[in-house]
């Protein structure tokens, strides 16, 4: 029976193993899934897996098993390519069959030639996705998944690869790119590339003990791609970004996958230098396929870049994540004894979570418990069906009356940044208004969708800080950018910019706006800040706060915010039917100031309530609480008005 390291460090040996048994048999791919399938099922098998968001590219072992946490950035054609081809020997007449699945580049034997009209050829199709890391993920999930994946991989053969230099430098990139013979001096034999017909080449790869490594890909976005004149824009949505991008190669049930998805991927590490000579601008016309000369070189750069920068990844498993947070486990829908033994277990301590949840809020927001509890509620919402355009679920909140000092928005984001899985901070000043990107873009030259800051994954939190506005003049892609957030906060949705038309691209972002007055955006809800604590030195006073919370506890917090947000939800008609007349009363009595917005806002936070003290169903004494929180609130924002004499 194969071993770990078979299947870890080389998969295509088990590949092998299935295709020769079953072949002509279509079966074998399946069978192939399957087998990889019930080997990541066994005891924590899926932490021995080395992965791309933890480790750099050039200390994994080419062609062997990895996996990727990541957000689907762009999705490019379909591609054609040999999933079964024929080599012939010249001299004996030998012919043998391969495998062109998972595979770059069809390889064969020294004294073996590829037979392209072979009857045998099995030409099969492929969809490549543009991957990148989710955008804005926190550091403490990234921090949790390698502690998680490392006290496993130690035992695992599969991670103990070094270079047998530190590092190729890009240098030696390009020398390889400029001189394709010396990749196929290397190769011991003939092989031809699945899309690209030319040479191939390796690496060979040593032993190290694995730990926690920058990635290669380095904040803002650019890197120098061989023989490209201009930098290769690695497409991340947020500036700042770290992390591999990777074409992720799915050969089943890619239309179950969109852009914008969160995945986890299983699949075959493909670096091979032979994918860099496609950006040779010295190529040899000849080597190409036909049909890939129609493509622009500005295409090909893109969608072909050098593996070292951007590797591929042939998926044999993929899943869509409901959550990133490495603290949950992976699909809370599963009825897995351990699932339902995790959650029972969780719920069962929930009261005093939230206790100390809303303390540590309270003290965060200058003492302000009611600002605190609509924090909690809009941490845990989520948009959870649309009705017609309607986004039901969305909770934004403006939390008004902030300090103008940065140091207590900037706090606040970092607060949150340690509670969710995944954040930004936008600083809304007419600088970053006017110049930023925020609308995704399609490219028509080099066939590619060009991202923008509002190009996030769902559960999303992002925090914009009005606080920083001050006057000025929005120009033409401010106020494009002004309309597409508010949008975004109204109709969760971001209309991409396909140039002769737009596209909608429905989300599910949690926004907080943090402002002095009012804020100029939409919101569902205003919480205007009443400090009850003013101390005398600001980032002192902030900075304490996360230092003095145990990492135990603020881990509880963590779990609390991610799993009430996938929680189910439903009212009874005995509890509708009591709400609707409970609101014709509230009509009666002030039918200037009660509206349908009212109930709308009332039934929202009567949701979220419930769901924060883990009831899935709306009971009479939630609702009173929710509506006397919605009495202080406007009473707040009442008093707010009267003080300062003009509407927040």
């Amino acid at each position: 029976m194969p071993c770990v390291a078979d299947w870890l460090n080389n998969p295509f040996s088990i590949v092998q193993g299935i295709f020769a048994q079953n072949v002509p048999n279509s079966d074998w791919e399946k069978k192939v899934t399957e087998y990889f399938k019930e080997k990541l099922k066994e005891n924590n098998a899926t932490n021995w897996v080395p992965s791309l968001n933890d480790v750099p590219v050039h200390y994994l072992k080419p062609n062997s098993l990895v996996k990727f946490r990541c957000m689907v950035q762009d999705m490019f054609d379909p591609e054609f390519y040999m999933g079964v081809y024929e080599t012939v020997d010249p001299n004996t007449n030998a012919r043998v069959l391969h495998f062109g699945k998972y595979r770059d580049v069809a390889e064969c034997g020294p004294q073996q030639e590829i037979d392209l009209n072979s009857s045998q050829t099995v030409t099969s199709e492929r969809q490549t996705f543009y991957c990148v890391p989710v955008p804005g993920e926190s550091a403490w999930v990234k921090e949790i998944s390698f502690l998680t994946d490392a006290s496993q991989a130690r035992v695992s053969p599969s991670t103990s690869y070094t270079p047998s230099r530190h590092k190729r430098s890009y240098e030696e990139d390009e020398d390889m790119d400029l001189h394709p013979s010396k990749q196929k001096e290397q190769h011991m034999g003939n092989s031809l590339q699945m899309r690209y017909f030319s040479g191939s080449g390796g690496d060979i790869h040593g032993c190290v003990e694995p730990k926690r490594l920058e990635t290669e890909a380095s904040a803002g976005h650019h890197l120098i791609s061989p023989n490209c004149s201009p930098p290769l824009d690695l497409n991340f949505p947020l500036p700042g970004e770290k992390g591999p991008a990777c074409l992720v190669k799915v050969y089943e049930s890619w239309d179950s996958f969109k852009v914008n998805d969160v995945l986890e991927v299983y699949g075959i590490l493909s670096v091979d230098p032979v994918l860099s000579i496609v950006n040779n601008e010295e190529r040899d016309s000849s080597t190409l396929d036909p049909m890939e000369c129609m493509d622009t070189a500005e295409e090909q750069r893109v969608h072909s870049p050098p593996a070292s920068l951007v590797p591929r990844i042939h998926v044999i498993l993929a899943q869509k994540l409901q959550h990133i947070n490495p603290l949950l486990p992976a699909c809370l829908n599963e009825e897995e004894n351990k699932t339902c033994e995790f959650v029972s277990n969780f719920m069962s301590e929930l009261s005093p979570v939230r206790a100390e949840l809303l303390g540590f809020l309270t003290h965060a927001l200058l003492g302000d418990s009611l600002a605190a509890e609509y924090l909690i509620l809009h941490l845990i919402s989520t948009v959870y069906a649309r009705r017609d355009v309607l986004p039901l679920g969305k909770f934004t909140v403006n939390l008004s009356g902030c300090p103008r000092n940065s140091i207590f928005t900037e706090h606040i984001y970092r607060i949150i940044q340690q509670l969710v899985p995944a954040s930004y901070r936008l600083q809304m000043t007419i600088e970053n208004m006017n110049h930023s990107r925020f609308i995704p873009h399609k490219d028509y030259a080099a066939n590619r969708l060009v991202s923008g800051v509002l190009q996030l994954a769902s559960n999303t939190s992002l925090v914009v800080d009005e606080t920083q506005l001050e006057q000025g003049q929005l120009d033409t892609t401010g106020v494009h950018n002004v309309t597409a957030l508010g949008n975004l906060i109204t109709w969760q949705k971001v209309d991409y910019d396909f140039n002769y038309h737009q596209m909608e691209f429905p989300c599910n972002i949690n926004v907080l706006i943090t402002s002095e007055g009012r804020s100029l955006l939409p919101s569902d809800c205003q919480v205007h800040l009443q400090p009850q604590i003013i101390p005398p030195n600001m980032e002192e006073y902030m900075s304490s706060l996360l230092t003095a919370v145990l990492p135990s506890v603020l881990n509880k917090f963590r779990i609390y915010l991610s799993l009430l947000r996938l929680l189910d939800y439903s009212i009874s008609d005995e509890v509708t039917k009591a709400v609707e007349e409970d609101f014709v009363e509230m009509r009666k009595n002030d039918p200037e100031s009660i509206t349908a917005d009212d109930l709308h806002r009332t039934l929202l936070v009567a949701r979220f309530l419930s769901l924060s003290v883990g009831q899935t169903t709306l009971s009479r004494e939630r609702w009173l609480r929710a509506k006397q929180l919605e009495a202080l609130r406007k009473a707040r924002l009442q008093q707010q008005k009267c003080v300062n004499g003009n509407e927040l």
